[in-house]
């Protein structure tokens, strides 16, 4: 299929690893410019900054705006858990809440604010935000996480309408099971908390996991989402907007 995105500029922020990395890859492989916001820096067409500080951000935003000429899609993937997990969530300290909103969610509205002037005027673009099916659902893995990617979902209900007179369509993406730094902490924080004589490998865990909550009991990859989120780039999805769609494997159905 001709996405008919060739040519475009995209930014990622949280694009050098993870999702976001293949976020990047599928753009670069459509033939568009894909510049990358994280933290370090990752070579290339790339900015630092760190998205809790907008000053930063805007200013990385800015350069690489400049650099390829304009900006047509803007994707934010840049994400952080607690590191602990709930079961119930005063099990997770109230001074962790901070960071995890701070970063899942006013980053993403810096973002949006880093962005939306390069984009109006244009009458044609996209917006998304990588949410997580955890905002769907009111996880007890993590519960900052949770509201704040909960949080995220409604902020782009909100961006979807503010942007739709300008032809700027805005959704969020919600992957279920990946195989990501997020996840794999998870698994970390969860064994932790149990006898070393019923710890699980990451493998194991994960498959009992997947059999658990998904009804297609697998894995979802990061590639998948990368697909998702590169067509809902193209015009193909020209009338998506304000929505929230899940690669999952039927989790939220599930649920």
């Amino acid at each position: 299929m001709d996405l008919g995105i060739k040519g475009h500029a995209a930014i990622v922020v949280g694009g050098a690893k993870g999702i976001g990395r293949a976020i990047v890859d599928a753009f670069l492989a459509e033939g568009c410019q894909a510049g990358v916001v994280d933290l370090e820096g990752s070579g290339g067409l790339s900015g630092k900054a760190d998205v809790r500080d907008f000053g930063q951000l805007t200013e990385a935003v800015d350069a690489l705006v400049a650099e390829m000429g304009g900006l047509d899609h803007a994707v934010f993937a840049a994400g952080m858990g607690s590191g602990k997990v709930g079961f119930p969530f005063w099990n997770v300290p109230a001074e962790d809440w901070a960071d995890v909103l701070q970063v899942n969610l006013v980053g993403a509205v810096n973002f949006a604010y880093a962005c939306v002037p390069h984009m109006t005027g244009k009458g044609e673009g996209s917006m998304l935000f990588l949410s997580s099916v955890a905002g769907q659902i009111g996880s007890q893995t993590d519960p900052p996480y949770s509201a704040a990617k909960a949080g995220l979902i409604n902020f782009a209900k909100c961006a979807a309408r503010d942007l739709a007179k300008e032809g700027i369509r805005v959704n969020a993406l919600c992957p279920g099971m990946v195989q990501t730094d997020i996840n794999r902490s998870v698994w970390t924080a969860s064994q932790a908390k149990l006898p070393e004589a019923e710890r699980q490998s990451y493998e194991e865990w994960g498959i009992e996991k997947n059999r658990k909550i998904s009804p297609m009991g697998r894995w979802q990859t990061k590639e998948e989402c990368a697909a998702m989120a590169v067509f809902l780039a193209s015009s193909h999805a020209r009338n998506i907007t304000g929505q929230t769609l899940n690669v999952d494997g039927g989790q939220v159905m599930h649920s």
